[in-house]
């Protein structure tokens, strides 16, 4: 959970600390801003993976499931900068599925924390494997990072392409090439 008061002060000393004045009006109630934003784009840190994945249905079929082009924002832990992309999550069914929107939901929870592009996607393959006892995962995400956009090396629209493969994907080549066949 965010501690908003703590974010608050913070802020203001981020603030004085790069030589602004704190009463001006333009950033009287950055501090509040700020405090709510970061408990709205951390929100997953308080947020258990296994509840959107919770509600199964049964599948009479176990072939491939890709949901692709999930937009995700995320805050780089080692910058506290934005990187943001698209997600493409399939999975092989072993006797259920999940909404699809869970999917979606899944990311979420693990974008909505201080995170590293290559550990999202790995928490969300480990996620979905253990919670649908899946055959499968595949995970692709795609982001733009703005620690390195904006700062640093600064090249923007430059990418950074994880993918993560769990059981049947991780075994079976042509299960990986059906998956970059649907992201077609």
């Amino acid at each position: 959970m965010v501690d908003q008061e703590k974010v608050k002060q913070a802020v203001r000393l981020l603030l004085e600390g790069v030589g602004e004045d704190i009463n001006r009006e333009g950033l009287k109630d950055t501090p509040d801003r700020v405090a709510r934003m970061y408990a709205e784009v951390l929100s997953g840190m308080d947020e258990d993976s296994a509840v959107p994945l919770s509600k199964t249905f049964h599948a009479g079929h176990n072939e491939m499931v890709l949901e692709k082009d999930i937009t995700f924002y995320s805050l780089c832990e080692h910058h506290l900068m934005p990187f943001f992309g698209k997600a493409h999550v399939a999975y092989i069914p072993n006797g259920k599925v999940v909404g699809l929107s869970k999917i979606a939901r899944t990311v979420e929870v693990y974008a909505r924390r201080l995170q590293i592009q290559e550990q999202m996607g790995a928490q969300i393959a480990d996620a979905i494997a253990k919670e649908l006892d899946a055959k499968g995962v595949m995970v692709m995400l795609e982001a733009e990072h703005t620690c390195m956009t904006m700062r640093g090396v600064k090249k923007p629209g430059s990418r950074t392409v994880t993918i993560v493969t769990r059981g049947a994907f991780a075994d079976d080549p042509s299960l990986q090439q059906a998956f970059y066949a649907g992201l077609r």
